[in-house]
C-alpha cells in the first residue's frame, strides 16, 4: 500500500536475557540512515523502550549524522569504525544492546540465517562468520 511504512526487518532475542554475543538482528533495506534508523527506533522503543543513542559504522552507512529526532525525541549517534555489520543501541545509562546488520542487498536466504543465529538465545557466533554462513 503506497505511502505506509514498511516495518523494520527486525529480529531480537526472544528472552532478552543477554547472555548471547548479540541481542538480536536488523536487516535495513538501504544504507541510508537516515531513512531507516527512525523506523528502527520506534520498533526498539516498542520492545525496550526509550531508546536514547545507537553507535554504528560510518563506513557502512551513507550521510550518518550526530544526531536524528524520532517521535519527538533526539537520539544520539555514536560514530563508530571498529563496529562492522553491528549497531549498538542504548536506552539508559550504560545499558546497551547490540544487533548484528545484515547489509541491505543480502540474499534473503543467508539474511534469515545470520538473523536467527544472531537472535538465539545464548549466541556466541562472531558477525562475520553468520554473515558468511
Amino acid at each position: 500500500m503506497p505511502g505506509v511504512p514498511l516495518l523494520p526487518r527486525l529480529v531480537l532475542e526472544p528472552t532478552m536475557s543477554r547472555g548471547g554475543v548479540f541481542d538480536g538482528a536488523w536487516w535495513p533495506r538501504s544504507n541510508r540512515v537516515l531513512a531507516e534508523l527512525p523506523d528502527l527506533v520506534t520498533a526498539l522503543g516498542a520492545h525496550l523502550g526509550r531508546i536514547i543513542r545507537v553507535g554504528l559504522d560510518t563506513s557502512a552507512w551513507d550521510g550518518v549524522p550526530r544526531s536524528v529526532v524520532v517521535n519527538g525525541l533526539l537520539i544520539r549517534v555514536n560514530w563508530l569504525t571498529s563496529s562492522h555489520a553491528t549497531i549498538s543501541v542504548t536506552r539508559g545509562f550504560q545499558d546497551h544492546f547490540l544487533l548484528l546488520v545484515v547489509p541491505p542487498r543480502t540474499d534473503p536466504e543467508k539474511a534469515s540465517t545470520a538473523m536467527a543465529g544472531a537472535s538465539a538465545t545464548g549466541n556466541h557466533t562472531p558477525a562475520a562468520e553468520l554473515l558468511t554462513s
